[in-house]
């Protein structure tokens, strides 16, 4: 679906960047200032948008972003998944770019997402999908809202128009501390695509440390508008062949260590 990084959702990391000013635009005398990150990532398991995407188990992630002066952006990020959530899928690879300035106090972004997964498909339609991700931020807030631009949304298929609002705050708590809370709600759009409507909310928080270590652990949960999460399957078997079947937007707590460069 998509990423914490995640514990935190990846279209957060244009929202968290440092947002340009009018005059931050290069000039001849002063060049283009271009910064680029790389971030490690091993998780307790991943889960994105309340929705545990590894089955509950642990996960490896790795992102690069580039952010220029101006405000525009891009990066990419890989996260493992599980084939027991995702059918014939073990990696998600999500590529995006956009840009993030401010009206005032007021912080602006418009973001583009792809999400890819690889070898991924269910019924013959595969899970990959394209998003334009809007966003404001105020201070520690920010409230943000993506819309599936693509007909199909992570192996639904006729799902243009999905649409998933993101709420939440970061608050920067002294010591390298951060409060991460979050809510959501995401609607399937589609006939008949409603039993996969669900909401989630998140708290948790992350500490920095020098060298560009940290830490971060969150409780999270979703409820779906259905059963259809409580026994969700693939149809894959489990090893003594009984049916791998599980409840992945069930309350769980994921920790993760990372290491930006």
């Amino acid at each position: 679906m998509t990423a914490l990084s995640r514990l935190l959702p990846v279209s957060l990391l244009v929202l968290a960047m440092p947002a340009a000013h009018a005059d931050a635009t290069p000039t001849a005398s002063r060049p283009a200032a271009l910064a680029l990150t790389s971030t490690a990532t091993i998780a307790s398991q991943y889960v994105s948008r309340g929705i545990r995407q590894s089955w509950g188990r642990p996960a490896l992630q790795a992102g690069v972003d580039a952010v220029h002066a101006s405000g525009w952006s891009a990066g990419t990020w890989v996260s493992t998944v599980s084939d027991r959530f995702i059918e014939g899928g073990r990696v998600e690879w999500d590529l995006y770019g956009g840009y993030t300035g401010t009206l005032g106090q007021v912080g602006v972004s418009l973001l583009a997402v792809h999400y890819r997964y690889p070898g991924a498909s269910l019924a013959g339609v595969k899970y990959d999908y394209t998003e334009l991700v809007p966003g404001l931020s105020y201070g520690a807030f920010y409230a943000k809202y993506a819309r599936t631009v693509s007909r199909d949304f992570f192996g639904i298929t006729n799902a243009r128009g999905t649409g998933y609002l993101d709420i939440g705050a970061n608050q920067d708590l002294g010591g390298g501390y951060t409060l991460n809370l979050h809510a959501g709600d995401g609607r399937v759009a589609g006939r008949g695509n409603d039993i996969w409507d669900w909401r989630d909310i998140k708290a948790g928080a992350t500490k920095s440390f020098e060298g560009g270590w940290s830490v971060a652990a969150a409780y999270t949960r979703a409820w779906g508008a259905t059963d259809a999460y409580d026994r969700y399957t693939t149809g894959m078997l489990r090893a003594g062949g009984a049916l791998a079947t599980s409840n992945p937007a069930k309350g769980t707590l994921a920790v993760s260590l990372a290491r930006t460069f």
